[in-house]
């Protein structure tokens, strides 16, 4: 794999590799990158990983080969300290009267004035949740650059140099797509974007880079989003004058309130037409839609928005204020898209218990890979342990990712299996028993089942759900019915839920999709991965439903090419929980009994890892049993 990184980056050609578990691909990737001379990007799934890499492996490449590692880890603004809005919020009267500033605020004070790095996620003793993070996090809308007063000692400021310096770049997907979003929109103009010019990227968890893209060419606006920005422009009216700091009051905190109205409203209009299906997740809107009350309602919060933006324009006093119109102008140029709406994307609303939220998502990135990624960059290296969804088959990443006849860079693939003995120290249990998924008894009869596997193993157990739904009603099933401390997604931070879970030894989670990658639980405290149902994506989805539209026009089937391999990808990732290490042994149980009873069954089972299989409850207890046997002979 190293050898195919370095020529993928001596020679500006695309690398498609999938690397098992175990096969020690980040060194794979990170010693050729170390080795090209060039500025490398790393871009990895999530925030763990990042700092995995950073922290663990990068040290590990330059203590045992001696190699000198100029690297920098970059993180999205939302993680970063903004010294400016925690000034305003200190200032403000929230300060003084909200319970829960009041609460928080002086844990924030504490370790903002011993922080070298201004990470939020140091914040240890603060709960993920609290509302004051987002009140004091640095983020795109808020960032004034060098004319703010806090410029020279902002932590921004200071990482953003650092990645100029370095010659590897840790990042995440997120912030990649961020940059390059930046980039594109202002015509590939230099110094555009969060990153400094590079010259190769390799993307470590390639698979979810179709739906982080998308996200990121999309657009969104939410009831939270407005209300972030109504918040920092009280405060930025307060602090500069524009309005009274004891009582608040002025011209500008009376537009904002209009704003506020209007938004209310607006956002109140979205949850009707969306209907209760849009509580159960994203909902399409249609062109018919933008009408009546509806239209009304868009064009006072657009009349209110102005308002605000002309205000905030003609009073820049200080560059907070002038950053409240910027944003106000901003909101109106995204809503505008969303109900102006174009080709290729579609429109949706979804309703959350704190917020509104409504969007246009692209219906086909493939051109943004190509054009933007592929054809633009030098050296392009894709990885993941789940990239195809049957043995050495790329084709379904390739269609998704633009990697076509179109292409003129050389793609090479790869794939590398991994090292492990999963056909003696894993078992694969798809019982054919149980009633129908879609069936009323599935979820008691499922309970049950897992009961059972739980008591053979003695817990250590993950039970990965594919909705919320499932997920609360299993979690309320299994109830008192366990031998060790029973934990739901949710009820904890994940970071928190993890550690429970780790020092338990013998607990079971209750999770979703979260849980489904990039967790690392290795050796004993997991030894059993139970799950409910084949991982489809949701069917009604505005974005699932258009891009099967656009497969059938095609004279394709969106099931076959499209809703299959995704479920194969994702379960593949499911399976990948329960070994991690040489040493590691258990059990991965699919409950759908559609597995073994559908046609497609094959090809979902055909991905998995070759461990042992079995449709019989007692073929796991004497796997396992074995098992024990085994480890204590050694």
């Amino acid at each position: 794999m190293a050898d195919a990184v370095e020529r993928a980056l001596d020679e500006d050609r695309v690398l498609l590799c999938e690397a098992g578990t175990g096969t020690g691909k980040t060194l794979a990737y990170l010693v050729p990158a170390i080795l090209s001379g060039r500025k490398v990007v790393i871009s990895t799934a999530t925030k763990a990983l990042e700092e995995q890499i950073f922290a663990k492996d990068l040290p590990l490449v330059a203590e045992y080969l001696g190699l000198r590692v100029s690297a920098a880890l970059v993180k999205g603004l939302g993680n970063y300290l903004c010294l400016r809005r925690f000034d305003e919020l200190r200032t403000s009267p929230e300060s003084q009267h909200d319970p829960g500033v009041l609460r928080s605020l002086p844990v924030v004070e504490a370790w903002a004035r011993d922080t070298e790095s201004g990470d939020l996620a140091e914040l240890v003793t603060l709960a993920e949740s609290d509302p004051i993070r987002r009140e004091v996090c640095s983020s795109s809308e808020t960032r004034i650059g060098a004319a703010c007063p806090f410029f020279e000692k902002c932590f921004v400021t200071r990482m953003k140099r650092e990645a100029e310096e370095a010659r590897v770049l840790v990042v995440n997907h997120h912030l990649f797509f961020a940059d390059l979003s930046l980039k594109l929109g202002r015509g590939n103009v230099p110094g555009a974007g969060a990153l400094p010019p590079y010259d190769a990227v390799i993307f470590d968890e390639a698979h979810e880079l179709e739906d982080i893209a998308t996200e990121f060419f999309g657009t969104r606006i939410s009831g939270a989003r407005v209300d972030s920005m109504l918040r920092d422009a009280d405060r930025a009216f307060i602090a500069s004058g524009l309005a009274d700091r004891i009582l608040g009051r002025g011209e500008g905190t009376a537009i904002v309130a209009l704003v506020r109205e209007a938004a209310d409203r607006f956002f109140a209009r979205l949850a009707q037409a969306g209907g209760d299906e849009a509580r159960e997740g994203r909902v399409e809107l249609r062109r018919e839609v933008w009408a009546g009350e509806l239209l009304d309602a868009y064009h006072h919060f657009d009349e209110a928005l102005e308002a605000l933006a002309g205000y905030a324009s003609a009073h820049a006093i200080t560059e907070a204020v002038a950053l409240v119109g910027t944003r106000a102008e901003t909101l109106r140029a995204d809503a505008a898209k969303i109900v102006d709406g174009k080709s290729n994307q579609v429109t949706w609303v979804e309703v959350r218990s704190r917020s509104v939220s409504v969007g246009a998502s692209a219906v086909d990135v493939g051109w943004l890979f190509r054009e933007g990624i592929f054809e633009r960059i030098g050296g392009v290296v894709l990885t993941s342990a789940t990239m195809t969804a049957k043995a050495g088959d790329f084709r379904f990443l390739r269609t998704r990712l633009g990697l076509d006849e179109r292409l003129t860079v050389p793609v090479d693939e790869l794939v590398v299996p991994s090292p492990f003995d999963y056909a003696s120290r894993a078992l694969l249990y798809t019982p054919r028993d149980l009633p129908e998924a879609s069936d009323p008894a599935f979820l008691a009869a499922s309970a049950d089942r897992i009961v059972e596997l739980v008591g053979i193993v003695g817990g250590g157990a993950f039970v990965l759900c594919t909705s919320n739904r499932s997920m609360v009603a299993l979690g309320r099933a299994l109830a008192g019915r366990v031998p060790g401390p029973l934990m739901v997604q949710g009820q904890a931070p994940k970071r928190m839920l993890l550690s429970k879970f780790r020092a338990a030894h013998h607990a079971v989670l209750v999770a979703t999709m979260s849980f489904w990658e990039g967790v690392d639980v290795p050796g004993d405290a997991l030894r059993l991965v139970v799950i409910d149902k084949i991982p489809f994506a949701v069917p009604t989805d505005p974005v699932v439903v258009a891009r099967s539209q656009a497969i059938e026009q095609a004279g394709h089937s969106p099931f076959a090419t499209y809703t299959v391999p995704q479920a194969a990808i994702t379960l593949k990732q499911g399976f990948g929980r329960l070994i991690r290490t040489r040493q590691d042994r258990g059990i991965v149980a699919i409950l759908d009994r559609r597995v073994k009873t559908r046609g497609y069954g094959a090809l979902l089972l055909d991905g998995l890892p070759p461990a042992a299989r079995t449709e019989r409850i007692d073929e796991v207890r004497a796997f396992w049993s074995k098992l024990l046997a085994e480890d204590a002979a050694d």
